[in-house]
């Protein structure tokens, strides 16, 4: 059991309401900023009681802001810990927050869990997180719920928005106009899927490079020059890729080699 865990079953202070195996995500990505000078923005502040367990975690020396729509919220502010009181959903009142806390080490959206919410607070806030720094959404289980606007593989949830984010870390391999190198491929290091959170770690990435070491212990069996080969090489090989490129255009499955093989 980690200090989270130990802290939440101990809790008898501000009421707090998490899903029990969220605690091993938070400490895997968390851990290392303990004790540190950070910035920690929580979006959802409810009664309080996360903001103190993140104050007891990660120490005295963290800034942490706590982001909610509810005003009376604004009195569990209290050293090092402020309170800024808005809508996740409005853009306008997330571009101007950005001037007014510094760059954020750690962003925890535990909002309102709505897919416009998640949404536009991951396009408005994401690049106002360090290069270093990780950016969490939880409470992803909403992107299956009816009253939310989820469903499985439903259109505009944030699982199915989040989805792209697998692509957009491997646009440095894609042949296809389609899938380019953006800002996020340049900034984020990996993704991590829980159950219920995906975690965006950060970190400057450039294009990535493919390098041999060591020595050839074996050269490669060199087969015999058939006809059956030449025939396969030199027309069916270039008549598959033909064929493969047709059908990725259209986004169909690609078809199988079969017995010809591709393997050398």
């Amino acid at each position: 059991m980690n200090h989270l865990e130990q802290y939440f079953e101990s809790n008898n202070k501000n009421l707090m309401h998490k899903w029990t195996h969220y605690f091993e995500a938070y400490d895997r990505h968390f851990s290392k900023y303990r004790g540190l000078e950070i910035v920690v923005l929580e979006i959802g502040v409810s009664q309080g009681g996360s903001l103190q367990m993140w104050r007891d975690y990660f120490g005295p020396k963290a800034k942490i802001y706590g982001l909610d729509m509810e005003p009376n919220c604004i009195t569990l502010a209290n050293e090092n810990t402020e309170i800024l009181i808005g809508s996740q959903s409005d853009r306008t009142f997330l571009q101007d927050l950005k001037s007014k806390i510094p760059p954020i080490d750690i962003l925890i959206d535990d909002g309102g869990h709505t897919m416009e919410q998640q949404i536009v607070t991951f396009e408005e806030l994401y690049n106002h997180v360090k290069a270093d720094g990780v950016y969490l959404v939880e409470d992803l289980n909403t992107s299956y719920w009816l009253l939310y606007g989820g469903g499985h593989q439903r259109p505009g949830t944030f699982i199915e928005y989040s989805k792209h984010f697998i692509d957009a870390i491997n646009a440095w391999f894609s042949e296809e106009t389609s899938l380019k190198v953006s800002g996020f491929t340049k900034t984020a290091h990996s993704l991590h899927y829980y159950t219920g959170i995906l975690v965006i770690e950060k970190q400057p990435r450039k294009e990535p490079i493919s390098l041999k070491t060591g020595n050839i212990v074996f050269e490669r069996t060199k087969f015999p020059d058939t006809l059956a080969r030449k025939i396969r090489n030199r027309l069916l090989k270039p008549s598959y890729r033909l064929l493969n490129k047709v059908l990725r255009s259209f986004g169909l499955p690609s078809t199988k080699w079969g017995l010809f093989g591709m393997d050398d």
